[in-house]
């Protein structure tokens, strides 16, 4: 699992990610998350390192 920044545009990115769920409701917010969630794990496609990245994501301070 990286833990270091591993995008060469984050900004780029986060810009990207504001533009799609601009105007959505919370609900299709939600959605629109969930499914980029699945299409970026699948990108992964290893499950000892998305268990990692789960477990990660639940450990980081809110």
């Amino acid at each position: 699992m990286k833990t270091t920044l591993n995008l060469h545009d984050a900004d780029g990115f986060y810009e990207q990610l504001l533009d799609a769920h601009r105007g959505l409701s919370k609900e299709q917010s939600d959605l629109l998350n969930a499914r980029l969630i699945l299409l970026l794990a699948n990108q992964v496609g290893d499950a000892k390192v998305l268990k990692d990245c789960v477990q990660a994501a639940r450990e980081l301070p809110a």
